[in-house]
């Protein structure tokens, strides 16, 4: 089986991995350690900041080895913001109905109410430089992407009152 879990930024996407993968012995893979390790060897030219770029970049690779896990019979959780809504195109049947997805979505009522624990919590599992996040700028993310969820008839965890996201696999 594979889970992808999807979301923009602050959306706790690597510490709900973190939490499966303790609780399930299910590894996860981090999409963004992809994106760090491709820029610093010099194999792309792409840069953090080619966000736009880098989804169908770092996607063409995702998605054979997300096959090749499937092929094996092997279970993984593939966590980041690089996965296309529409990501199901690239796969038959054999390997969609092994493939979970769920995108972690803040409402912004949520992002309004909670920004300081937002930020305060941005460091729980990995190391970010100082954030420049900027709250506008992370309720319109998140609202485009229950929009796009919708819009491809998607798995969506909403994070409304509380930061409490459990996922049953």
């Amino acid at each position: 089986m594979v889970i992808l879990i999807s979301g923009t930024t602050h959306t706790g996407k690597t510490a709900l991995s973190q939490r499966l993968m303790e609780k399930y012995k299910i590894p996860y893979f981090s999409i963004d350690h992809l994106k760090m390790g491709l820029i610093r060897s010099g194999k792309t030219s792409l840069t953090v900041n080619d966000d736009k770029a880098l989804t169908p970049y770092l996607w063409s690779i995702l998605k054979e080895m997300i096959k090749t896990v499937i092929e094996n019979k092997q279970n993984i959780i593939i966590e980041g913001c690089y996965i296309p809504f529409d990501w199901q195109k690239d796969f038959e049947e054999k390997y969609l109905s092994e493939i979970k997805f769920y995108c972690l979505i803040m409402t912004a009522d949520y992002i309004e109410n909670k920004f300081c624990d937002i930020l305060k919590f941005e460091n729980t599992i990995e190391n970010r430089i100082a954030s420049d996040i900027n709250k506008a700028e992370l309720i319109s993310d998140n609202m485009q992407n229950l929009k796009m969820c919708k819009k491809y008839g998607l798995e969506y965890v909403l994070i409304d009152k509380n930061y409490a996201v459990n996922i049953e696999l």
